[in-house]
């Protein structure tokens, strides 16, 4: 989009620099959908500042989100409830209202999840690079 009238290598340090000062990540999302579903499964919810733990906290919420009707309460752990989206069609592994999917699913994998300690499910399409090299961090930290 703006190489067209920037030159490429500043418009590389632009993207840097708004994702690591302004939207303040620390990972760019790289890859594409390799259609494996596990990301539809055992999903767990965050309410402010925790997990759901409860199901009947779920279900007066629900009229407040209207992503929480299209989620079914599979079971439970020490996080939370864990869900698991009615809208994956089990045979093609893929979405049945995928051009009508919630901000969530659009957005999904976001780096919150290695910053809470998950990992991307394995088989997954997508994958989160540094925005940083180690040795720029190490630059930085020794002047």
């Amino acid at each position: 989009m703006f190489t067209k009238i920037l030159p490429e290598k500043f418009c590389g340090k632009l993207k840097k620099f708004v994702y690591l000062y302004i939207l303040k990540r620390k990972y760019y999302r790289v890859g594409s959908c390799a259609k494996c579903g596990r990301c539809c499964k055992n999903i767990y919810v965050k309410h402010g500042k925790n997990f759901i733990s409860d199901p009947d906290l779920f279900n007066r919420l629900k009229p407040l989100h209207p992503f929480y009707f299209d989620l079914e309460i599979i079971g439970k752990d020490e996080v939370g409830l864990l869900f698991a989206c009615k809208n994956l069609d089990e045979t093609t592994k893929t979405c049945k209202i995928h051009n009508k999917r919630a901000k969530i699913c659009r957005d999904y994998p976001m780096e919150e999840i290695l910053k809470m300690g998950g990992t991307l499910a394995e088989g997954c399409g997508y994958k989160f690079v540094p925005i940083e090299k180690f040795s720029e961090i190490l630059n930085k930290m020794s002047r």
